[in-house]
């Protein structure tokens, strides 16, 4: 199917070819005319399926300019809330629509200049509340609602907030949910509040057939880093995205990653707005070819032409370990999925292979060199952890 059967704006075509894009992908065909037909729809669809514009385009169509807040975007992250305005303002600045983002750790006052003049407002639940209770926002006109990733929002506890900020929104709304899963809280919300909800789902955007999923069993911890610098260097096609289990790892494998040559960055959930968006930017801009992660940070995040994923630590389940690889293997690209394993680890990995019901091959360890990780600032290596038992393992902030 090509763009210009789904009856959009002529607007939206120009800028659709003048940013590259050859046809709608299968989230966009589904929901496009549903949504335009103003049906309350639920698509299942990860990020980097193509989501965002199956509900921006139709949104941005009805909207009037001047007419004070007309739609309203929920987002779990500060880092998807700012990647879904920035599609909406390109696709709406043709057509005189203006878009505010909301979310912490910037300034309140210029956010509150921004939603004066704003058609459409992008936010995280916190945020948007904070306004509420300041009355500097008002949905009294919202016409669209659309909760994105709704799954992940009610994972990080949000779903009273969502309540609330659902609620003071107009009756007669169009509400749109996009959610990798349909749980049961999710089903909740969408029983609540969607009036005979149509429920879309697409496949899997991962495509397995172009996805290498392997792992190493490495014997001593110490080793683990040493592995994945050579496993990097070795690297040479596309972006690279380690997980790491606490805030805390992520900053410390960054910065030794950096210290041998590797162009790497950390992100994650401790830090400001401005590092965060630094991280990000460095990445656009090929500072850096390898991402740092913890899982929080990394939902929500559309990162381009991502080769590899390594997991330095195991997730704990399989639907991290799904979001995980989600980031690679797409629109018909090869990826690598790598998974370093302790032996710690084996029950854990067993368990997220049972649960995606998945048999990862063993690989074979390569000859590598061992390097030296540092784990404090004051140049102390890092000592080799001892093996703890379940319940016994220390704990990070995530």
């Amino acid at each position: 199917m090509r763009f210009d059967e789904l009856s959009l704006n002529p607007a939206f075509l120009e800028k659709l070819q003048e940013l590259g894009f050859e046809g709608p992908t299968l989230i966009q065909e589904k929901c496009i005319p549903e949504i335009a037909a103003g049906k309350d729809v639920v698509g299942q669809a990860e990020t980097g399926s193509g989501k965002t514009l199956a509900f921006a385009l139709p949104i941005l169509d009805g909207v009037v300019p001047g007419k004070g807040v007309q739609a309203l975007i929920l987002t779990p992250t500060r880092e998807l809330c700012v990647q879904i305005t920035e599609v909406f303002q390109d696709f709406g600045r043709p057509l005189g629509v203006k878009t505010a983002s909301v979310y912490g750790g910037v300034s309140i006052d210029a956010q509150i200049k921004n939603i004066r003049t704003a058609d459409v407002i992008v936010g995280t639940p916190g945020r948007i509340l904070d306004h509420m209770r300041r009355k500097t926002i008002h949905f009294g006109n919202v016409k669209f609602l659309v909760l994105d990733e709704t799954d992940r929002m009610l994972d990080m506890g949000f779903i009273d907030d969502v309540r609330r900020i659902i609620e003071s929104t107009p009756r007669g709304r169009q509400t749109l949910m996009f959610s990798a899963t349909i749980y049961e809280n999710v089903q909740r919300i969408m029983q609540r509040y969607l009036r005979d909800p149509l429920i879309i789902m697409t496949q899997e955007y991962v495509d397995e057939s172009k996805l290498g999923q392997v792992y190493y069993d490495i014997q001593q911890q110490n080793h683990k880093f040493s592995l994945l610098v050579h496993l990097l260097k070795n690297n040479t096609s596309g972006m690279a995205i380690v997980f790491c289990a606490t805030r805390e790892e992520s900053d410390i494998v960054a910065k030794n990653l950096q210290n041998h040559g590797i162009n790497a960055s950390a992100i994650h959930g401790g830090m400001s707005q401005h590092q965060r968006q630094k991280s990000l930017n460095m990445l656009k801009n090929q500072q850096a070819d390898v991402l740092v992660a913890t899982d929080v940070a990394a939902r929500g995040l559309d990162i381009k032409n991502v080769s590899h994923i390594y997991n330095y630590d195991v997730p704990k389940t399989a639907k991290d370990y799904i979001h995980r690889i989600g980031r690679t293997a797409r629109a018909g690209e090869n990826g690598s999925a790598v998974t370093l394993l302790t032996e710690r680890d084996h029950d854990s990995f067993r368990r997220v292979q049972r649960e995606y019901d998945i048999t990862i091959k063993r690989a074979e360890l390569p000859k590598f060199k061992k390097v030296t990780f540092v784990r404090n600032a004051d140049g102390r290596r890092r000592p080799v952890r001892k093996y703890r038992p379940s319940g016994q393992r220390r704990h990070g902030r995530r």
